[in-house]
């Protein structure tokens, strides 16, 4: 991949199994936060699933697009968009009804000092668009901040065996985005999935981006945190909308991550291979670290396709392409949950 286009074109390519589930899927497929990292290349995905099927469905972005043209982008790439400001409660509840709702809204950077607005997005709206949309189903997106620090021995948190216990103000206001959704389902019958992603990725930004960038300007890469999991952001977002088939009450949690337990040493001295340089590695790895076991998302949806190394390669290529990057660092260095 060389170029952008190139790039959207390959997070938006669909699996034959996803076409397949979004033929039997009913209703349409509203995003609400369409606006982030995320959301246009899903809503792109969604869209070519569905031509790939051959169905009629909708897929409705719903962000503030305070900025820039993505607006006119999805609009052009067939994704119906509607400009609000889901915190104001006129403009959420005159909404189109739509079956199915995947919920990206959120907020994590610049939390530390501004924290009520991170509650506020984290754990009061989910309730308001819980009730709005009661009678619908729920993909709810979350993290893997709402776990400890775990064992790097013990191969990550899991679902069922990890207690969720939060380190700082983000991870706690969205354990409760999560219980809120929780308690709404349970109270209407909701179907709803729990989506804790954690450390999706692709070339313009992400855990791998930052290390291949230090190694190739010659700058220190700290391992103090030591491993991490990532995930290719086109098999995310795939994982996403096929969570809505598994949407269920009591509700369905998924940790969603590579199902790799990566070494940041070793992933630095990757990219120093490929660049040709030495890479300049300081700190001694942390035997805890905020990892995710996703062998519960493995089974349900099938294993990645793009593989690790694959990434890695890719990356290499774009930063040694000078490509285009976002400015929007993921902290994973973080270790008291300060963001």
């Amino acid at each position: 991949m060389k170029t952008v286009q190139e790039l959207e074109a390959k997070l938006a390519e669909p699996s034959a199994a996803l076409v397949k589930e979004i033929a039997e899927l009913d209703g349409d497929i509203m995003l609400l936060g369409v606006g982030g990292k995320m959301g246009p290349s899903l809503a792109r995905l969604a869209m070519n699933a569905i031509k790939e099927a051959g169905v009629s469905k909708k897929v409705i972005g719903a962000s503030r697009f305070s900025s820039g043209t993505l607006k006119e982008e999805l609009e052009a790439d067939g994704v119906e968009t509607i400009t609000v400001d889901l915190l104001n409660d006129d403009q959420l509840q005159a909404l189109p009804d739509v079956k199915n709702i995947i919920y990206m809204a959120g907020n994590k950077f610049g939390t530390k000092g501004n924290e009520h607005f991170t509650w506020a997005m984290n754990a009061y709206l989910p309730g308001r668009v819980a009730e709005k949309y009661k009678n619908s189903r729920i993909v709810a997106f979350s993290t893997g901040n709402i776990y400890p620090l775990t064992r790097v021995i013990d191969g990550g948190a899991t679902e069922a065996g990890t207690s969720p216990n939060p380190n700082g103000e983000y991870g706690q206001s969205s354990l409760g985005r999560e219980r809120v959704f929780e308690y709404f389902s349970h109270k209407y019958g909701t179907p709803l999935s729990i989506f804790r992603l954690n450390y999706a990725i692709d070339l313009r930004y992400g855990v791998l981006l930052e290390i291949a960038r230090a190694v190739k300007e010659g700058r220190e890469v700290d391992v103090t945190m030591g491993h991490a999991n990532v995930i290719w952001q086109g098999d995310a977002n795939e994982m996403a909308i096929r969570s809505l088939t598994v949407a269920s009450n009591p509700p369905n949690v998924l940790n969603v991550t590579g199902p790799e337990t990566i070494s940041l040493r070793w992933v630095a001295k990757e990219f120093a291979s490929r660049f040709g340089l030495e890479a300049k590695i300081v700190g001694q790895e942390a035997d805890t670290a905020l990892l995710s076991n996703s062998t519960k998302a493995m089974k349900t949806f099938g294993y990645p396709r793009v593989s690790l190394m694959q990434m890695i390669d890719w990356i290499a290529e774009w930063v040694e392409a000078d490509g285009a990057t976002w400015d929007k660092p993921t902290h994973f260095q973080e270790r008291e949950g300060n963001y």
